[in-house]
């Protein structure tokens, strides 16, 4: 751990104490969940959605390493199908409830987004810097053009299969054409995927964006890592830190075993003796799984309304851990460069 990430650390928790200190200020009036999830979804629909349609638009699928990109992403996209997965099998009520309510069917997605989405960006991108000077920067940069496209595309359509599953089935029984046709205009529809959509048909028109826009876009994607820090801090003050938040606290730790320990171990695993990475490349992907849950947990929890404190908890906690649990995975790749 070195000194720049501990400081990234720092101004991280900082920012976040920000925000819980204006919500205890009622800077935001009575910083109620209501209120936590307007600042949320002026979030994703203008500013996460500014950032990904760039994103998209401007990747050089030509220049892309497609070996470093597929060591990292097909085992967390499998990993994301199988938390998926286990959380509907273990929780068979959850299709019959109503879509805001605590048996949701959004939840498995839910808590795919926090055991694989990491903050590649606020904390991700300085900690490659440090460790790995330019070359492993620029890996890591080009892993974050494409992390959210990948990783926020798939647990958006298994929540809208599964919405749309349980609608049908409360609705009396729906061909299951009608329920995929459902699934499909709401995944396209939602914010997060639509701006990745329009951006990947843009970058395939091969016009660019004009300076003007571009600029535009970088300046509300820019929005993205403060505006979601301060976020944190007021969904805490929100939904309080006793009761729902100590529940949390007990129910987020298998969500941070995964992702700071298991996630990582199964990259470094598929990364070096599936795909025969090593040396920089390797630390490289290992780390960037390794990194604790990231800001987008909780805007994906506001927007089903569901486990909202769940993330919360989700992202203090493992970026507390992280202090620990990076130091070991560095160990790690150290011995096994030796």
């Amino acid at each position: 751990m070195t000194l720049a990430i501990f400081y990234k650390l720092l101004a991280i928790f900082l920012t976040v104490g920000l925000g819980y200190l204006a919500a205890r200020l009622r800077w935001f009036g009575e910083a109620t969940a209501a209120e936590a999830r307007l600042l949320s979804n002026l979030a994703m629909n203008v500013f996460v959605a500014a950032l990904l349609f760039r994103t998209a638009a401007r990747i050089d699928f030509s220049r892309l390493p497609w070996p470093v990109l597929m060591a990292y992403f097909l085992p967390a996209l499998a990993l994301v199908l199988v938390i998926s997965a286990w959380h509907r099998r273990g929780s068979g009520r959850e299709g019959a409830a109503p879509p805001t309510a605590q048996g949701s069917p959004a939840i498995p997605a839910t808590r795919s987004v926090a055991a694989t989405y990491g903050n590649a960006v606020q904390l991700g991108i300085p900690m490659a810097a440090a460790l790995f000077g330019e070359a492993g920067l620029a890996i890591h940069i080009t892993m974050v053009g494409v992390h959210g496209v990948m990783l926020l595309t798939l647990p958006t359509a298994l929540a809208e299969l599964a919405m749309a599953h349980a609608h049908a089935q409360q609705h009396g029984a729906a061909p299951l054409s009608k329920v995929l046709l459902t699934t499909v205009r709401n995944t396209l529809l939602h914010p997060v995927v639509l701006p990745i959509v329009a951006g990947l048909l843009w970058n395939l028109t091969g016009f660019g964006l004009h300076p003007v826009l571009d600029e535009a876009l970088m300046l509300l994607g820019s929005a993205v890592v403060p505006v979601c820090l301060v976020l944190i801090g007021i969904t805490l003050k929100a939904q309080g830190l006793g009761g729902r938040i100590g529940e949390a606290v007990r129910a987020v730790l298998p969500v941070c075993l995964v992702k700071l320990v298991l996630m990582p171990a199964l990259i470094l695993v598929v990364a070096h003796w599936g795909f025969g990475l090593s040396g920089v490349p390797l630390a490289v992907v290992v780390m960037m799984a390794a990194l604790p849950v990231g800001s987008n947990a909780l805007m994906f929890a506001q927007r089903y309304q569901v486990l909202e404190a769940e993330a919360t908890a989700s992202i203090v906690i493992s970026t507390l851990a992280f202090v620990i649990t990076a130091s070991g995975w560095l160990a790690v790749l150290a011995w096994m460069a030796a």
